[in-house]
């Protein structure tokens, strides 16, 4: 149905919902990047994309052609020019709560399968460390060990951390729903703040955690105790199944009081 016309061009119902999205598209970009010199160039394509518009609608084809050209490079630069800033924005876009509930089903279940591997190796005092990256890439320790990138799952990760594995002296690294490499060796910390008592897994997890933004579990293989390790300090050395579980859920996933 046509609301009315401008020009040579019908305005619909559609046409004005579609304007609206992108209107609250870019506002919202520009709201993120605002007082950066992202920002400043975001305005100068959303004004090169006006006027296209504006140059097509009054049939001036050389101008036209003029602004398309400067439009696509002006994309090109943006995107070379600012990769940090758009990989900031993605970041922000993948933390919104929308997103998360899409993603939450297939993570949440490589979740469970971590409590409940960390659970039968603390029954079993099967040392183990288990290191879950977040946005601080690891590459160079996952490339020098056994690359799996198999499905996170129970099973994988006993047979991994059984003492009788060639495996089960190193970490495991994983990622989202995969998990991308075992017999990690990792970095030892020169913190003080590791007890006499604790050994090098206990080092390794903090030493890891002072590098990166990951999250760690350490299964204790003399008392089977299960302790979570993040920012380079033990967040806490005696997890219970319910406070792994909730602590996990806290630090993957965003709160609902966020």
């Amino acid at each position: 149905m046509t609301l009315f016309k401008l020009g040579f061009l019908s305005v619909t119902f559609i046409d004005i919902i579609d304007l609206l999205l992108v209107t609250w598209i870019f506002y919202k970009v520009y709201q993120y990047f605002h007082e950066t010199r992202a920002g400043q160039m975001l305005i100068g394509l959303v004004i090169l994309l006006i006027s296209s518009f504006i140059f097509n609608s009054f049939g001036l084809s050389a101008m036209s052609w003029l602004v398309n050209q400067f439009q696509t490079v002006w994309v090109v630069a943006f995107v070379i020019l600012f990769q940090p800033e758009i990989r900031r924005l993605l970041i922000y876009v993948g933390q919104t709560r929308f997103f998360q509930k899409i993603f939450r089903m297939s993570t949440s279940r490589s979740l469970e399968s971590i409590v409940e591997a960390s659970l039968n190796l603390s029954d079993k005092k099967w040392g183990a460390i288990i290191v879950i990256q977040r946005e601080t890439g690891l590459r160079s320790y996952k490339d020098s060990a056994v690359q799996l990138k198999a499905e996170v799952s129970t099973p994988l990760l006993l047979s991994i951390f059984n003492p009788s594995s060639p495996m089960h002296d190193g970490a495991v690294i994983i990622q989202n729903t995969l998990l991308e490499a075992a017999g990690c060796i990792l970095p030892l910390t020169e913190s003080q703040m590791v007890l006499p008592e604790m050994g090098t897994r206990h080092r390794a997890a903090l030493g890891i955690t002072e590098e990166s933004d990951s999250i760690v579990i350490v299964v204790s293989e003399e008392r089977g105790s299960i302790a979570t390790a993040e920012n380079g300090r033990f967040t806490n050395l005696d997890m219970d199944e319910m406070r792994l579980r909730r602590y996990l859920n806290e630090r993957l996933f965003i709160s609902s009081g966020d």
